[in-house]
């Protein structure tokens, strides 16, 4: 499993929206210009997120963006898999029950099912907030 550009992006603008979250709306300009991402791409991220309910958007001059929810309540998991979709590092454990025809023999499948857990334990053990408290550590 690898994320993507795009995910590592969304990721970066939910942040970014946290971390200014005294200021009512932010534009997208403002976010491209701290984090140093495209408008263009920032538009497609933000039409995702959007879609998903995390963040709200108002149209006009004042407008921009804002979360939906406090930052304690996104998990890196959440955002990620808007952005991302499933995050099983193999095919065969996308699905629920596994209906991989060689599952009942597969040797390997214990060393995928331990990598998807502790991928997903720490994904949805990390939330907005924590990297809120994290970056303002370290600024």
């Amino acid at each position: 499993m690898k994320i993507s550009t795009k995910g590592r992006y969304a990721l970066r603008l939910m942040l970014d929206l946290a971390i200014n979250s005294d200021i009512k709306h932010i534009s997208l300009k403002n976010i491209s210009e701290r984090q140093e991402i495209s408008i263009k791409y920032l538009e497609q991220i933000v039409t995702v997120l959007n879609h998903a309910g995390f963040v709200k958007s108002i149209r006009g001059p004042m407008g921009g963006y804002r979360l939906s929810k406090k930052p304690e309540e996104y998990t890196v998991g959440m955002i990620l898999r808007s952005i991302e979709g499933n995050l099983a590092p193999v095919t065969c454990l996308e699905t629920t029950p596994n209906d991989c025809p060689r599952a009942d023999k597969c040797a390997t499948l214990f060393v995928w099912e331990k990598l998807n857990k502790a991928i997903n334990e720490t994904i949805d053990n990390i939330t907005l907030k924590d990297l809120v408290d994290r970056h303002n550590n370290l600024n």
